[in-house]
């Protein structure tokens, strides 16, 4: 929720001048998101997977940090030598590439660390060292972007630091310090590590986590190319304007999908230690049954009260005129939690191909669709393409998951929960908008049939904490 004081900040017209500014900004953070899914390239999922499958664990760890640092380090080189290169190829400033490079590398180091937190069921030491890094962010954001050009007046220390129409470097340097700090925090596993290589473990992890990795680029194809091809396919003098909106209103969106990382981050390494144990199909099911009431409670929640929601997050009205956008996007991160939450059958059964396959499908969705709508409809197209590629997904997913690792789904109740929410969402957003009589009313009455519903398992979920 800190981060999302950063959108505040980052839309207000005093910071970045301009929407076409933090378009500017959106189009290198969407490049993060494709760096960051090459440098991991899958070996985090297959870390879980063999952490918990192979009595060595000792030589699992090793085998991954060595593999990760190696491949890290030789990413940074090559970066760095073809710095000019990668800077034309993208159309980015060749000062941002360099921030960007050593960003990438601090978030790729510290990548083992936070696996084995993961993997160990550390979620508090988790927990305090990615919100440090967010404060710490927002802390510099606030300094070098708010304080700092007062303070520079008052003092020639200040004074050497601050550079006018310096904003973007700023976010990136602050973003640079944070990663910095979160590393060396987690440094001292690099300590404890033992350095133990085996060759022929690696293979079979890099057998596991080839598709993982394939599919990871896919969804970065899903998260992020729209804002790429918006950039392309536009006219040059709206394009940035047109990016800006869009991320500053698929911000919102991002309550659903903090909730869906969140769940994730925690839900992963639980289904790799539970495989084993008798039956783990009906916790697998009532997990989605529960993901789902909170999903469709997220999602129509954050469209009733949209509105008050864009003026806290989005001062600048500049950006408001794509909240069009907001619901499609919430279902699309909705569609691609529970795809999250159906994938456990082929990582359980190390069938991590279908995931390849199925990410694949989406990402060529993804780029059809918005090679074809954005023309039309400019960034509506893109949240449309969105929708679609996660959708698919989800009911591709569920489709070979009955046949490969048969989980017992309530589907009724999950249909109903859906189905509601996105009736109730659809009514108050496009029908009454501001009417918040009828949008909390609909609240209540979700609320209602969810309790009802589930009041059999609220009990026994409270009386088991008694």
């Amino acid at each position: 929720m800190l981060s999302f004081l950063l959108v505040r900040l980052h839309t207000d017209d005093e910071v970045l001048k301009t929407v076409a500014d933090y378009g500017s900004v959106s189009i290198i953070y969407s490049y993060f998101v494709l760096f960051n899914i090459i440098l991991a390239y899958g070996m985090e999922t297959a870390f879980f997977r063999f952490y918990n499958k192979e009595d060595d664990k000792d030589t699992v760890i090793g085998t991954s940090v060595i593999s990760l640092i190696f491949t890290s380090l030789a990413f940074f080189v090559s970066a760095i030598v073809f710095r000019n290169q990668i800077s034309n190829i993208v159309d980015i400033k060749l000062e941002y590439i360099n921030l960007v490079i050593w960003i990438l590398l601090f978030d790729a180091l510290a990548i083992m660390p936070f696996a084995w937190l993961r993997a160990n069921a550390q979620p508090i030491r988790y927990a305090v060292i990615k919100i440090l890094n967010v404060i710490i962010n927002l802390g510099l954001n606030l300094f070098f972007l708010i304080w700092l050009d007062n303070l520079a007046l008052k003092s020639p220390i200040f004074d050497a630091i601050y550079r006018p129409n310096f904003e973007i470097n700023y976010i990136l340097i602050a973003n640079l310090i944070a990663s910095a700090v979160t590393l060396l925090i987690m440094l001292p596993l690099y300590f404890k590590v033992n350095y133990i290589f085996s060759k022929q473990l690696w293979k079979k992890m890099m057998r596991y986590a080839f598709p993982v990795f394939i599919a990871g680029l896919a969804f970065s194809v899903n998260e992020t190319f729209d804002r790429i091809l918006l950039d392309k396919i536009l006219p040059e003098d709206i394009a940035e304007t047109q990016i800006g909106m869009y991320s500053a209103c698929y911000k919102l969106a991002l309550f659903m999908t903090l909730f869906a990382t969140a769940y994730r981050l925690g839900i992963e390494p639980y289904f790799f230690s539970h495989a084993k144990a008798e039956n783990p199909q009906k916790n697998y099911a009532k997990i989605l049954e529960f993901f789902v009431i909170f999903g469709a409670l997220i999602m129509l929640g954050v469209i009733v009260f949209a509105d008050v929601l864009k003026v806290i997050l989005i001062g600048d009205e500049g950006y408001w005129s794509a909240m069009w956008i907001v619901p499609i996007l919430l279902l699309a991160n909705f569609c691609l939690g529970i795809y999250h939450n159906l994938s456990v059958w082929y990582k359980i059964t190390d069938r991590t191909k279908f995931g390849a396959y199925i990410s694949v499908f989406g990402a060529v969705l993804t780029l059809i669709l918005n090679l074809w709508l954005i023309p039309i409809m400019s960034y509506k197209g893109s949240a449309i393409a969105t929708l679609a590629a996660y959708s698919s997904m989800m009911l591709l997913s569920f489709y070979f998951g009955r046949k490969y690792y048969p989980i017992p789904y309530n589907l009724k109740k999950i249909g109903l929960y859906m189905l509601l929410s996105i009736t109730f969402s659809i009514v108050s957003f496009y029908q009454f908008r501001g009417n918040y009589f009828i949008g909390v009313t609909m609240l209540i009455v979700f609320l209602s049939i969810v309790y009802f519903s589930e009041r059999e398992e609220i009990r026994k979920l409270l009386n088991k904490k008694v």
